[in-house]
């Protein structure tokens, strides 16, 4: 007998298919005008043999052995549910007892599932905060350098996040829309929290068809769709800032700056001014000061520059154009140079971040909440910014300096992580698992033997969201699905809320981490929350029975096109922005008052220590870029069908240009070694015209296969790029990854090398 269950994901909704209790396949969502192909990775990745089938316990952590001891190399221990829990309580008392609530870091940062009652890290943290708190992570990796910085300077995180400037205004209004970092088709398949409707591609589609012309500044010409037609600008890596500067000096030169714009609603354009001129520092920002530093001709500059101020002018940048070193100083940039242009507010102008990050933005939607979990405030109050762990883990005691804060780093002796994975998201992995293994303790809940679970002591092993029910929920989509529990359990899997509950029970306070709810409840609770503050905004939606039922909920779309900042821009002393001044700050003297060197009062050009034009690009004269995938999210899908048929002998693609290939002898399909310093990876070789010579691009999401497991210098034969990226902060301001900073050599792979089995579960002993 079939069974047809609604259900959903990040990458989208989906009716489960299911036969004899065994997920056999899925089919898109029926209002989703453009489904992506990850969905059909769900029955793998369901059913691999990946999952983690029991609790289990790494086997020298029940020897005793805990801080300062290897992790990932030891084979683990099957141990009963009642034992797990009673171990992970009995340490969780005697860490608080011991060190403090502080010592337990509990940030657990990650997508999870697109479930909202059920999402792991939520959870957590409600269990956490309950007992007494923990160490947080704050900001995210997506764009965490430029979520601090923002506020600074336009007074919101919306402009990143959304809801910003629609398709629909830009469609209608524009006439140019400056692209740094591309439009890239592959991020638009993904939503966070899921998504029912895949908007991205058919809004762009129709901007494109109404006349608007597209420029994408990137290394790599695969970041705009070519139904676009866009102008490519093979720009160095790392090097927007400049171009930018060089934008503005032909502007200032020519006088066509928006000087009423900049005049009623920005401060300290004067300062400016300044640098770009050269009055400051005596380097006047010119095309041809630009050229050198970006390799885009001064011609192409001077002539971008007078198009953008002679036409409706959308500017955008990717959120990964900030992860790198000084990667503040673009973003900021781009504000300046959008006000100079003075579209900001205007219909189909101005500036937003991310356009081309995630499905969602600028898709013209009501702006409603999105259902989801009951908070809980943490009364530790520790925190970090989300890629500072590594330095967490190795200094504790030590003085963080952060957006004008300095934070006194925890002395970490248990790591708890659910619904997310590090030795994904975090840089130079040996350097993680050399911090990550001072640690007393480590628990993970994951479905899948992942590298966390890997470098756990104690793994609970988690349910998927086949296996409960749940509601899919985001700002950034106008349906809200219902998520029916499709299969029964893999192996002995338990939902993260259900483990959390034995072991709140263990240690005193079940009932005030359920609330004396059970799912059934809690679903029906988080329903009437958000269904009542769409009630408050006039928006009536049917009772939770009939959704249900139905399986989905759809909000009609708006009837007017949205434009961020419209109301500023009309009057801005009656609705100013959120910054000090309530103008757009490109200069900001609180920014400056923080005294960081390289992140003064106004955007400014830093050099990185990692770029083609740094004195280390002499040894290792590759940039690498990492970006993340089409093949699934993240990590998440890895041991799926649609990730497998993307790799090359089952490595991950490395992209090169044919000139880079042949002065090293290389030919498509090579297995390669790329190396530096912090380590190297095996990839697999695709030779394409698509990127600019002296770059080469693989994926993020491979799961961390060391040759050599445990060991911290040990080469990825899987193909992690974060094996060899930086881990540094972007600058003292917003302490954001800097992964796109990132210099490599590459040869062939001596050899044969050996095979990947990062998918099959680790050995397993007896007790």
């Amino acid at each position: 007998m079939t069974e047809i269950k609604p259900h959903a994901a990040h990458w989208g909704a989906f009716d489960a298919v299911v036969e004899r209790g065994r997920l056999v396949g899925v089919r898109p969502f029926g209002r989703d005008p453009f489904p992506g192909s990850l969905i059909d990775a769900m029955p793998e990745a369901v059913h691999s043999a990946a999952r983690i089938d029991r609790p289990h316990v790494r086997q020298g952590w029940l020897r005793g052995e805990r801080r300062g001891s290897s992790r990932g190399g030891d084979a683990f221990v099957p141990v009963p549910w009642d034992q797990a829990i009673r171990l992970v309580a009995e340490e969780t008392a005697r860490v608080r007892a011991e060190h403090g609530a502080a010592s337990i870091l509990g940030g657990s940062y990650g997508w999870s599932s697109a479930g909202r009652y059920h999402h792991a890290r939520t959870q957590l943290h409600r269990f956490l905060g309950l007992g007494g708190g923990f160490t947080a992570q704050v900001t995210n990796y997506s764009y965490g350098a430029g979520m601090t910085l923002m506020p600074h300077i336009l007074g919101t995180n919306e402009v990143i996040q959304g809801p910003v400037t629609d398709w629909a205004s830009i469609a209608a209004h524009a006439k140019l829309m400056l692209c740094f970092g591309g439009l890239p088709r592959k991020n638009g398949l993904v939503t966070s929290g899921g998504g029912g409707g895949h908007e991205y591609i058919p809004l762009m589609r129709r901007a494109a068809e109404a006349g608007v012309r597209f420029v994408n500044i990137s290394p790599f010409r695969g970041d705009t769709e070519a139904f676009l037609g866009a102008e490519w600008v093979p720009i160095r890596p790392n090097t927007d800032a400049a171009m930018m500067f060089a934008m503005a000096h032909v502007i200032l030169e020519a006088g066509r700056e928006d000087r009423d714009f900049l005049a009623r609603c920005t401060v300290g354009f004067d300062r400016f001014r300044d640098y770009v001129m050269g009055a400051a520092d005596g380097t006047p920002k010119t095309p041809d000061w630009a050229e050198r530093i970006t390799d885009v001709p001064a011609a192409t500059i001077r002539r971008l520059a007078l198009e953008a101020v002679g036409a409706p002018t959308m500017c955008t940048a990717t959120w990964s154009l900030q992860r790198a070193e000084g990667g503040e100083q673009p973003w900021w940039a781009l504000v300046a140079l959008a006000s100079m242009l003075g579209g900001i507010g205007r219909p189909g102008q101005g500036i937003a971040f991310g356009y081309g990050s995630m499905n969602g933005i600028g898709t013209p939607r009501q702006e409603l909440p999105s259902v989801g979990g009951v908070p809980v405030r943490n009364p530790c109050g520790a925190y970090i910014p989300v890629a500072r762990i590594t330095e967490l883990l190795e200094r504790p005691g030590g003085i963080l300096q952060y957006n004008g804060r300095d934070l006194t780093l925890p002395d970490i002796r248990m790591i708890w992580w659910a619904g997310g994975n590090p030795f994904h998201h975090h840089q130079d992995l040996g350097r993680l698992l050399r911090g990550w293994n001072r640690a007393d303790t480590v628990v993970v809940q994951e479905p899948w033997w992942t590298a966390v679970a890997r470098h756990a002591d104690i793994v609970l092993p988690a349910t998927t969201t086949l296996e409960r029910n749940d509601i899919m929920s985001s700002s950034r989509d106008r349906f809200v699905r219902a998520m029916h529990q499709a299969i029964a359990p893999v192996g002995q899997a338990r939902n993260d809320v259900d483990m959390l509950a034995d072991i709140a029970d263990a240690l005193g306070y079940r009932a005030s981490y359920t609330e004396q709810r059970d799912e059934s409840a809690w679903l029906q609770h988080l329903y009437g929350l958000w269904r009542r503050a769409c009630a408050e905004q006039g928006i009536e939606v049917p009772d939770f029975d009939r959704f249900w039922a139905d399986g989905f909920v759809e909000i009609a779309p708006p009837g007017r096109e949205y434009v961020q900042f419209a109301e500023f821009r009309a009057d801005p002393a009656a609705n100013p922005l959120n910054t000090p001044s309530g103008k757009v700050e490109i200069y900001s003297e609180t920014i400056a008052s923080f005294g960081y060197e390289e992140t003064p009062g106004h955007p400014v050009w830093r050099e990185p220590t990692e770029y083609l034009g740094a004195a280390l690009a002499a040894r290792y004269p590759l940039h690498l870029l990492s970006f993340q995938p089409a093949t699934r999210l993240h990590g998440q899908l890895d041991t799926g069908r649609v990730a497998a048929a993307d790799k090359i002998g089952g490595r991950e693609r490395l992209r090169m240009n044919p000139a880079d290939a042949a002065a090293r002898g290389l030919r498509d399909g090579d297995l390669l070694r790329v190396f530096n310093d912090r380590g190297a990876v095996c990839a697999g070789l695709e030779v394409t015209e698509e990127i600019r010579p002296g770059v080469v691009a693989m994926a993020t999401g491979a799961w961390w296969n060391p040759a050599v497991p445990g060991a911290t210098d040990s080469a990825c034969l899987h193909g992690n790029p974060n094996v060899l990226t930086p881990d540094c902060g972007t600058s003292r301001l917003g302490q954001g990854s800097a992964a796109q900073s990132c210099l490599v050599e590459i040869e062939r792979w001596p050899g044969e090398p050996p095979p990947v089995t990062v998918h099959a579960p680790p050995p397993v002993a007896v007790a």
